[in-house]
């Protein structure tokens, strides 16, 4: 089964940028209820799509004072005890993050090789993409950021 994930945070001046649970260095970051980590946010959105489980809204809401400042890989963990509780594991996670600027050429492995450990996955079955808007609408003049993500889980079989 595959599930599709999205993500979109406003960026502002003075707010910090985590992607795939790193503090990437950058003068601009997410606004967000939580910690704002557009690229767990989605890949979370994409699991719990695979198994039918609605979304990163119903299972921590923003209107819950108890998510403000709220750790991502919390949220990914929960989210991850919750697909094995369901009798299923993850295969793969396919991520493209989309953003202006800072360029993340160099540190996409360092962001995979994250993102892998807390999926609990090799490297090798964890993909991130990044590319911009060339400079057009919001993403383009740095005033936001989007992550899409596709993952694939199967039932786990004894």
């Amino acid at each position: 089964m595959i599930g599709f994930g999205y993500d979109l945070h406003r960026l502002v001046d003075g707010e910090s940028l985590i992607l795939g649970g790193l503090n990437i260095e950058s003068s601009i970051g997410t606004l967000a209820h939580s910690d704002g980590d557009v690229l767990l946010h989605a890949i979370i959105d994409a699991i719990l799509g695979a198994i039918g489980e609605g979304d990163i809204g119903e299972h921590f809401p923003d209107t819950d004072s108890a998510n403000k400042n709220l750790d991502s890989k919390v949220m990914l963990a929960y989210t991850m005890d919750l697909l094995k509780s369901k009798g299923y594991e993850l295969v793969n996670s396919d991520n493209t993050i989309v953003l202006e600027k800072p360029k993340l050429s160099p540190i996409k492995e360092d962001i995979r090789s994250s993102v892998a450990k807390l999926l609990g996955l090799p490297n090798n079955r964890v993909n991130i993409k990044a590319t911009t808007n060339e400079k057009q609408d919001s993403i383009g003049k740095s005033e936001s950021i989007v992550v899409y993500s596709i993952c694939q889980v199967k039932e786990i079989t004894n």
